[in-house]
């Protein structure tokens, strides 16, 4: 038998932050019917964009990530604004962290970042014959230095332990795995 899904008894937004929310859920497990408190992260969705020039060079990022306290070389990405669909915050997301714009938008589906805990998605673009179109727009949170690398090497990348934001392996998987011939 399949697990079913909990009625929700109550519900409570605990705090509310800038990124996130905190939300309580008093929820009833339908196997025993014994009542329980689970803390939810909500968030707008968020993206992230693989850009690919037409030399097959993968526009990459570093920038320094305060939960791990260190620099990691990811993909562009961020935010779904309240006013944005998914591929508008891509495309916003690449030119403001990049300088770069994109030809060729592929939509390469989502994931769930941590269900256990979050509401949200993460979608993934694929972005072709990506150039530069002017310099970067930060924000004043933000330092990023960007990067170009040939595509054959990010395997190697994710191997190695130099990408490990998650969210950036699970992209790179889905192209690998399942749309590689869309830039060949």
């Amino acid at each position: 038998m399949l697990p079913k899904p909990w009625p929700i008894v109550s519900t409570r937004l605990a705090r509310a932050f800038r990124i996130f929310s905190l939300r309580t859920d008093h929820a009833r497990s339908p196997l025993t019917g014994s009542e329980h408190d689970f803390v939810v992260l909500e968030s707008a969705p968020w993206v992230n964009v693989i850009p690919l020039t037409r030399d097959q060079e993968v526009v990459l990022i570093r920038q320094y990530r305060h939960g791990i306290r260190e620099v990691t070389l990811e993909i562009p990405g961020g935010l779904v604004e309240a006013a944005d669909t998914p591929l508008a915050a891509a495309k916003r997301e690449l030119l403001e962290e990049t300088g770069f714009r994109g030809e060729t938008w592929i939509d390469l589906g989502y994931v769930h970042p941590n269900p256990a805990i979050q509401n949200n998605r993460c979608h993934t673009f694929l972005a072709l014959g990506v150039t530069q179109a002017g310099p970067q727009a930060l924000d004043e949170k933000e330092d990023i230095a960007v990067f170009l690398r040939p595509l054959v090497e990010i395997p190697r990348l994710i191997r190695e332990g130099e990408i490990t934001h998650a969210l950036v392996v699970a992209a790179f998987w889905r192209f690998f795995m399942e749309y590689r011939s869309f830039a060949s």
